[in-house]
């Protein structure tokens, strides 16, 4: 009985800790758009940092319009072509 309520509790305390450092870690958010080969997409991306969530959200817009490593790498040093951050 004790070692169930000792580890219902252990439980609770865990998730309490993950959900505080996912709220808390994810300050920034930004909207992201990339024009690469005559396309565009937008993504949205959060972070502790600005530079976090532009990184991240370049990256994810990418993931749609570039084919093969060599794209990527193109895509990724594109520069945005509209950026939101929160």
């Amino acid at each position: 009985m004790k070692s169930s309520l000792l580890t219902i509790v252990s439980l609770l305390a865990l998730a309490g800790v993950l959900g505080w450092l996912t709220l808390n870690v994810q300050q920034v958010e930004c909207e992201v758009c990339i024009e690469f080969k005559g396309r565009r997409n937008c993504a949205t991306a959060a972070a502790a940092t600005k530079p976090e969530a532009v990184r991240s959200g370049r990256t994810t817009a990418c993931g749609l319009l570039a084919s093969g490593v060599r794209d990527g790498f193109a895509c990724d040093a594109t520069e945005p072509a509209a950026l939101t951050c929160k």
